[in-house]
């Protein structure tokens, strides 16, 4: 028999959604803004006032300008070199690491931690940071972007977290069997680890798409640029007259604040792109790897 709920709950269950609702379009609506406004003339939606829900006098110019540029493309495949390469080089020492500090067998793993932990809360410094990166000869190149952000300390106490939920009756029976480690990480513990490795790995993906001030700090050659950093040229620096000198014929002063707008969805929509596939593992992997040891 279904429950008849009361007034009072039907009510705190309407206002509830109607907050939800709200905020979710005060969230939603930046992003719908800047769709917009990259397919509308500038100097429409200037003398335009209150919300922005539609096209005023619809063209595609900036998109126009923003895929003949040279520095776009460049700076995709910089990102996406960054984004998969750092991603692997990330999981695989994060994986590595957790598993180590996860066995019970070693002794010294909570010393490990309190060094690890530590991190978290001290910091060298931009300028030490630096000094490191040019001693180990990698300035200027594609490893200073890889090698200071290899491993997450958060990502890595999580990923512990999880692996000890692990039951210690499958790890006893592959040792039965005659497995390593290397055996048992790979065949026993990854396989019933989906939802943690798919969190973290979105975690990782996305700060390498959205880097650029490693980049910025590290990297003189323009050819290296990630596409986050010639983004942060055009809006910030107001850089988007560059953007033109390979596009179409265009009314270059009605375009030049339409590229800032298509730039940002340009750079914006691949990623967002991405969370779908992994949402069903997101809440799971979260909540698992949070559990106290």
């Amino acid at each position: 028999m279904v429950e008849q709920k009361t007034f009072g709950s039907a009510l705190f269950d309407i206002i509830n959604n109607v907050i939800l609702i709200m905020l979710s379009l005060i969230c939603l609506y930046p992003m719908l803004y800047v769709l917009i406004a990259s397919v509308s003339n500038p100097i429409e939606i200037s003398m335009s006032e209150g919300l922005l829900l539609h096209p005023l006098g619809f063209q595609i110019s900036a998109y126009e300008a923003v895929f003949t540029n040279s520095d776009i493309w460049r700076g995709y495949l910089n990102t996406v070199f960054y984004v998969v390469a750092g991603t692997m080089l990330n999981m695989m020492l994060t994986v590595m690491g957790a598993y180590v500090l996860s066995r019970k067998s070693f002794k010294l793993r909570g010393i490990f931690m309190m060094f690890i932990t530590f991190t978290m809360f001290v910091n060298g410094g931009l300028v030490p940071t630096y000094l490191l990166v040019k001693g180990l000869g990698v300035l200027n190149t594609r490893l200073a972007i890889l090698l200071p952000t290899a491993i997450n300390t958060f990502n890595l106490i999580m990923t512990r977290t999880y692996f000890n939920t692990i039951p210690d009756s499958l790890e006893e029976s592959a040792k039965i069997d005659g497995a390593g480690h290397l055996r048992i990480l790979c065949n026993i513990i990854l396989p019933v680890s989906t939802p943690i490795l798919a969190v973290i790995a979105l975690y990782y993906s996305v700060a390498h798409w959205n880097s650029w001030f490693n980049a910025m700090i590290y990297l003189d050659d323009r050819t290296k640029w990630p596409l986050q950093l010639i983004l942060r040229e055009i809006l910030i620096l107001n850089d988007s007259g560059k953007m033109m000198q390979d596009s179409v014929t265009i009314d270059k002063l009605s375009v030049a604040e339409n590229i800032k707008y298509a730039v940002i969805i340009v750079a914006t929509v691949p990623i967002l792109c991405v969370y779908p596939f992994l949402q069903k593992y997101f809440t799971k992997g979260v909540m698992l790897g949070a559990v106290k040891e």
